[in-house]
């Protein structure tokens, strides 16, 4: 059936059913306290670290940082998409499904991503239609038979075809204005400077780009003839944004109940190629260098990632640019290696030439991420003479400093020292980066040293984080406050932190104003409406760590913390003014000045003191 499901039967969903009962189905839990636990699902782990909170109706993971509530647990573990899975829960709860046009006054930019999603389906069904039934289709179902594609994988990625010439697409959906615009918004249609509108893609084999649900919110197109580039992406749009996305990711998640590994290719037809091998696990970037956004997104579904390049000066570099995308993500338990082809060869040939075992002897045989890392900072290094084991060190250090702390890091740090001869100890001490220089002292006048609160050397103007503990921010502090105890944002105004920036502020008002807005929505429920974003991951994981959370007390900790937030410009532009007189002349300060000092002083002690009275 057409039209949208209300966010409001999707909230009464989650609030109707079981999370504990939902999941125990699938994975067997443990009662641990007042949790519930299991091997997660998500990743490979020998010791429980799955915990289902019953409660707050949302489950986390603390080893890969998968969590949500009931719904984004199904689409996960059953690989299915949105509605699919909300007329699974609907069904097991005996509801029936409402649809809904769109609502008048409905946010803007969420009313427009739809359309797009929609308008985009349609896409995708035309460049199908026009793979089978278009006249001049011979030239790309050719391509694809002689690239050695059958019929089952070519449907299992949706290819399609977009005909030559200027408007194929614009005829056939692009009937009315309102059609048009969301065309063009999609970049499926172009305009030029004056004023024409044509199809961006033609005679292109085209590969439809969908996301984690299974939505297709972009294309890829391989040229037919001789046009440049040989591959073309769509641009940019509301629902792509080409450095969080993987081809083939979706596929792979529909092929995979448990995704054991994650092979990082360059090229369409290298995923789908694999794909037609059994080889059914395979991703691609989308013209970017993989990203720390890319790593992230498959660390949560599996603990290892193999890069696979070709051996030549390009391949490696590309291979560099992936390990320092990876080193932050290299938390312990999981895995990275490197797989370098001969040169002039690809996933594509390679599999096709050699068979599926063939390739994944490769695999099996790919360079450890410590290996790779220490083999490409000694290129031309004599590491048997005392100065080129301590170039290897210089260089060596900057990449080592970026991995999370735990045991993968201390087993590099050993490695190093193994390589050099120095002691663990040493290398920890010249990893530490030095002191930053302290200002210089200016003359000043002794009736400046007897000033309440006076410093000798005039302090650098950045402004000091007091954060609550265990937290990045005190804006996560909030957050994390707010999904333990959904009811504090009636404690609060948005209108509170208008004069603060930053994404996480953002993401803080718009919880207190949905909150206030639904003031029925439950920690699950406020998780389901950041679902699939990176602000849901962020929630799902302020959510998990119940552990920071105070027994008591949990109101006036989140009034402190939304006070703290909402003083900081005032705090900023106060010690502002106080550098600024402090750091003037005493021979040029008027009695007036010095005075407005002395208040300034005084008014900061009583800030001070007051901060430190509420943390304590």
């Amino acid at each position: 059936m057409a039209g949208r499901i209300p966010q409001t039967f999707i909230d009464d969903l989650i609030d109707r059913v079981d999370i504990v009962e939902i999941i125990d189905r699938r994975v067997k839990l443990k009662k641990t306290g007042k949790n519930y636990s299991a091997r997660c699902p998500f990743h490979d782990e020998k010791t429980p670290s799955f915990s289902v909170n019953q409660e707050k109706q949302f489950y986390y993971c603390f080893g890969c940082g998968a969590g949500g509530n009931a719904l984004g647990f199904l689409m996960d573990y059953d690989n299915t998409g949105f509605p699919e899975t909300v007329e699974t829960l609907a069904t097991s709860v005996g509801l029936e499904v409402p649809r809904e046009q769109t609502r008048p006054g409905a946010p803007q930019e969420e009313q427009s991503n739809r359309e797009l999603y929609a308008v985009m389906e349609q896409v995708e069904q035309f460049y199908r239609q026009a793979l089978r039934n278009h006249a001049k289709a011979t030239g790309a179902v050719n391509y694809l038979k002689e690239r050695g594609l059958s019929g089952i994988i070519a449907k299992q990625f949706g290819l399609g075809y977009a005909p030559p010439g200027w408007d194929n697409l614009l005829t056939a959906l692009g009937s009315s204005d309102g059609q048009r615009a969301l065309l063009l918004k999609s970049g499926m249609l172009v305009q030029n400077e004056a004023g024409k509108i044509y199809d961006r893609f033609r005679d292109r084999v085209m590969f439809p780009i969908r996301d984690q649900r299974g939505r297709v919110i972009a294309f890829g197109g391989r040229v037919l003839g001789d046009d440049k580039p040989k591959y073309l992406n769509s641009p940019e749009t509301g629902i792509f944004h080409k450095g969080r996305e993987l081809y083939g990711l979706y596929e792979a998640k529909q092929s995979n109940r448990k995704l054991e590994r994650i092979l990082v290719v360059e090229g369409y037809m290298d995923v789908i190629a694999l794909a037609q091998y059994d080889i059914n696990y395979a991703t691609a970037t989308l013209g970017t260098a993989t990203s720390k956004n890319h790593l992230e997104r498959i660390y949560r579904l599996c603990p290892e990632v193999i890069f696979c390049f070709d051996g030549d000066e390009a391949g490696r570099k590309a291979a560099l640019r992936a390990l320092e995308a990876t080193l932050p993500c290299m938390e312990d338990g999981r895995q990275a290696r490197f797989l370098f082809l001969p040169e002039g060869e690809d996933p594509d040939t390679v599999v096709r030439g050699g068979g599926t075992a063939h390739f994944e002897q490769l695999q099996s045989e790919a360079m450890a991420l410590e290996v790779f890392l220490f083999e490409t900072v000694a290129t031309g290094i004599d590491t048997d003479s005392m100065d080129g084991r301590a170039r290897l060190s210089k260089r060596a250090l900057p990449y080592i400093r970026q991995l999370p702390q735990g045991i993968y890091r201390q087993l590099m740090f050993q490695s190093l020292a193994e390589r050099t001869g120095l002691e663990v100890a040493t290398l920890m001490q010249l990893e530490a980066p030095p002191p930053p220089p302290q200002p210089q002292e200016v003359p000043v006048d002794e009736d400046f040293e007897n000033l309440p609160g006076h410093q000798s050397q005039p302090r650098q103007r950045t402004l000091r984080r007091e954060i609550m503990g265990g937290y990045a921010s005190n804006a996560h502090a909030a957050i994390a406050l707010l999904l333990h105890q959904p009811d504090i944002a009636r404690l609060a105004d948005p209108a509170q932190l208008d004069e603060l920036e930053g994404e996480d502020i953002g993401l803080l008002r718009e919880l207190l104003d949905l909150r206030r807005r639904r003031p029925e929505s439950n920690t699950a429920m406020l998780l389901g409406h950041w679902y699939d974003t990176p602000e849901g991951d962020l929630l799902s994981k302020l959510a998990g760590q119940e552990r920071l959370i105070p027994r008591d007390g949990i109101e006036q900790q989140f009034l402190d913390t939304i006070t703290a937030l909402s003083q900081l410009p005032h705090r900023a532009k106060l010690e502002a003014q106080v550098d600024k007189l402090k750091l003037t002349n005493y021979a040029e300060v008027s009695e007036l000045e010095k005075q407005r000092l002395r208040e300034l002083l005084q008014q900061k002690q009583q800030r001070d003191a007051q901060r430190n009275k509420n943390q304590n």
